[in-house]
């Protein structure tokens, strides 16, 4: 079972931030039995991420949580609306420095880490994802990746994703509690609950029960989608404005959710099927992202990690007028 929560989000714009995300980082592989050498690599690769951040970046963020899949992994973004890297392959040479670039370090922050991705476009911004385990083991590639973050300076999210995934197929919720604040979490964390005690049901039946569930809250926005990676068939249904895509080099072909709030009022709940072609993803998201992001315009991202697909879209799409959650689904493992 994947799901949303414990995400600890950092603005790093100045040089406070980067103490403030190495102390949680470590803090929080304390907590999964780091030992004090796997603990001390992490912290360093986290200053230094955060540390390019405040050098070098725009609207520099960094997200630290436990993985959303994995056991004793801690999950490291740092996303940015800077320069970007113009040559990557220069930029993993220990002492590459351009002025004006988030290269610096960049190859030693990221040996430090068990496993990692990086993107960049020139004059978009980097997004670098680092994974760090516990045991030092290699971790299994993610088919699935999702992200939430609160409006402004909440403590929690009205948006949550859940996901059970396999190499072979993935059922995939995300729910948009109306509003923001405690209430709207109290409906998606309704959704969620529901998801992982019927997850296993036909979609529409599924929508069904959600949408009974959500009647003793304020309601949401929510859509549940199913994937058969082998002949890339998937299969939908929503209640509102959750945004959903089948996305490619070339182009996304939208998903139809029907108009009304989960819990309150909504039409005859309907799925419908798409095929979608190899090397692709499904995109799913709130209306904290706005629909208007180009996949064009990033050449290379499909090819990326849902991690790194996820944050790209965040930071490119993402509004801090309202919760925003967003999840990717690999097609083809």
């Amino acid at each position: 079972m994947i799901r949303s929560g414990n995400e600890a989000w950092f603005r790093v714009e100045d040089a406070s931030a980067i103490g403030a995300a190495r102390r949680a980082a470590t803090l929080l592989a304390s907590g999964m039995g780091f030992s004090e050498t796997t603990r001390e690599r992490m912290a360093i690769a986290v200053s230094e991420a955060a540390s390019n951040l405040v050098k070098h970046a725009v609207e520099g963020m960094m997200l630290i949580r436990p993985h959303p899949q994995a056991v004793a992994v801690v999950e490291v973004l740092a996303l940015d609306k800077g320069p970007g890297i113009s040559d990557l392959g220069r930029a993993w040479r220990d002492g590459y420095s351009t002025v004006g670039t988030l290269g610096i370090g960049l190859g030693g922050i990221t040996r430090m880490a068990t496993a990692h991705d990086v993107y960049s476009v020139p004059g978009r911004g980097t997004v670098i994802c680092m994974h760090f385990t516990a045991d030092g083991r290699p971790l299994p590639a993610s088919h699935v990746s999702g992200l939430i973050r609160p409006i402004g300076e909440e403590s929690v999210c009205g948006d949550a994703f859940a996901c059970f995934d396999t190499p072979e197929a993935a059922v995939a919720m995300v729910c948009d509690g109306l509003g923001h604040g405690e209430p709207a979490a109290e409906a998606s964390r309704r959704a969620v609950k529901v998801f992982q005690e019927h997850g296993d049901l036909p979609l529409t039946s599924l929508l069904e029960r959600l949408h009974h569930a959500l009647r003793a809250s304020r309601g949401a926005a929510v859509a549940v989608t199913r994937l058969d990676r082998a002949s890339g068939r998937v299969v939908f249904a929503g209640i509102g404005n959750i945004a959903a895509w089948i996305v490619h080099p070339e182009g996304r072909q939208g998903l139809i959710s029907l108009p009304g709030i989960a819990g309150h009022y909504s039409r005859t709940v309907r799925e419908y099927a798409y095929v979608a072609p190899p090397h692709s993803m499904v995109v799913m998201h709130s209306d904290g992202l706005s629909s208007r992001w180009d996949i064009t315009t990033f050449p290379g991202l499909t090819a990326r990690s849902p991690a790194v697909m996820a944050a790209t879209l965040l930071r490119e799409a993402g509004t801090r007028r309202d919760d925003a959650c967003v999840l990717v689904l690999k097609v083809t493992p």
